[in-house]
């Protein structure tokens, strides 16, 4: 899969490169952003960012993706295609992390919007698939206002390196046959937010 650099609504998605890093750093070095996620906050030192992008471009089955505020030109978080599955055209949209300003505003929904009409239209996906921890009830209400269903609930399903805590992780999915719905949904809660 090529990485899509698209824009709309001022945010753009690219390539993640060595260049957004300081911004990263700068920006998603907030406990908050970490507190339910599998691994540590990868922003504390410039080691661990570095460790963190080397890891992120080496893989090479994921896409990462930098998310840029296009006024200010910064990164301001991150996301990625993953678990990609060309011989079933499936694939996964996960790792998102925003730095917390933008928590509640458009940017989620404009990414979520970027991001599926890329899989769904160019890569002419049938399955996209999320998932998030059972606990982090603001990433379940994000994915089911997003309109993807949610299939269900694997417990235990991984343990955290930081600090042994067993996670229990739900699914969600939005399929192509349901995706033009959802996407006139999107635009028009975007076109909402914008008057």
């Amino acid at each position: 899969m090529i990485a899509p650099e698209v824009e709309r609504n001022g945010i753009r998605i690219e390539p993640l490169a060595a260049k957004h890093l300081p911004d990263l750093i700068e920006h998603c070095n907030d406990p908050a952003l970490w507190e339910f996620t599998f691994q540590p906050n990868p922003f504390v030192s410039a080691l661990s960012a570095q460790q963190w992008l080397d890891e992120a471009l080496r893989d090479s089955a994921s896409v990462p993706l930098a998310i840029v505020d296009v006024s200010s030109g910064c990164a301001i978080g991150s996301t990625r295609y993953l678990d990609i599955q060309t011989e079933h055209r499936k694939l996964e949209i996960g790792w998102t992390f925003l730095a917390k300003p933008y928590w509640r505003t458009h940017v989620n929904r404009t990414v979520k919007l970027l991001l599926l009409e890329y899989a769904f239209e160019s890569w002419n996906a049938v399955r996209i698939q999320f998932k998030a921890n059972s606990s982090n009830q603001r990433s379940l209400d994000a994915l089911q206002a997003l309109g993807a269903t949610q299939e269900g609930t694997l417990r235990r399903f991984r343990i955290r390196a930081r600090d042994g805590a067993y996670n229990d992780v739900t699914f969600f999915s939005i399929l192509e046959n349901e995706w033009p719905l959802i996407k006139a949904q999107l635009q028009n809660r975007n076109k909402a937010s914008d008057a």
